[in-house]
């Protein structure tokens, strides 16, 4: 994979582009926050002309899928409105499930406040579908695994603020925007509480892994994103404490 400050390359071919990009960095034009930087005009720089097929949340981290051209774009985007990718995302919320599973057909509007959040409404929201497991409990905090059958915005933060679950850091969704640093989940810690940095400090929710069909080959293809560094060190910590690791068990 080549390193870049804003994405990692995990995967590029003639007709596709597979990235693993960082929190705060939006993939295409927002109407919202249309000065933001932006990861395909980064990327083009790269790869060329990318066609946005799919979109995740810009304080998402994770894995990002675009065509290269136009055939490439119209085969995945049919994919993607037909609903036959398969999409797993981790995230760390605050507390602990008493469900191992969850499915959750909470409609959804996009837009649906001042804030621009988006809200359950039952009238006149769009059907929105995720399915939720349980990883394991880390002291206070908890690993989710979510698989979104469909695509609204914020998606998976709505429906598990909904059923009382807010991800880590939420700026929109959470009361509780406490980074998680070691002094606070470790014992005996005998850092300077002044100089120490915050372990996660942004949403803890990471787009892991997709699956799809190859829009030139017809093979399904499975691409995982690796955790980004301040995740991934949180995700050490909980685990050498609490012995609970959401990649114990991936291949």
């Amino acid at each position: 994979m080549k390193k870049n400050l804003d994405y990692f390359t995990i995967y590029s071919d003639e007709d596709i582009v597979v990235l693993n990009k960082r929190s705060g960095l939006l993939i295409a034009a927002d109407r919202y926050d249309p000065d933001e930087p932006r990861l395909d005009l980064i990327a083009e720089k790269e790869f060329g002309k990318l066609y946005a097929v799919h979109r995740i949340d810009k304080d998402t981290s994770g894995l990002i899928v675009y065509a290269r051209n136009p055939e490439a774009h119209k085969n995945l985007s049919m994919q993607f409105e037909k609903r036959s990718v398969d999409k797993t995302y981790h995230c760390l919320v605050h507390g602990h499930p008493v469900w191992e599973t969850l499915h959750v057909t909470i409609p959804l509007l996009p837009d649906g406040d001042a804030k621009h959040r988006t809200t359950a409404n039952k009238k006149f929201g769009k059907p929105s579908v995720t399915d939720f497991r349980v990883i394991g409990n880390c002291g206070q905090f908890s690993w989710i695994e979510a698989k979104p059958k469909t695509g609204r915005t914020h998606q998976i933060r709505v429906h598990l603020a909904e059923n009382g679950f807010s991800i880590i850091c939420d700026p929109l969704y959470s009361g509780n925007q406490k980074p998680i640093r070691l002094s606070e989940i470790k014992r005996n810690w005998h850092g300077d509480e002044y100089e120490e940095r915050p372990l996660l400090s942004r949403l803890a929710l990471h787009a892991y892994k997709i699956v799809f069909t190859h829009p030139t080959t017809n093979e399904q293809v499975t691409f995982v994103a690796p955790y980004p560094k301040d995740m991934d060190s949180t995700r050490k910590q909980l685990a050498k404490i609490y012995k609970v690791d959401p990649l114990e068990n991936e291949e």
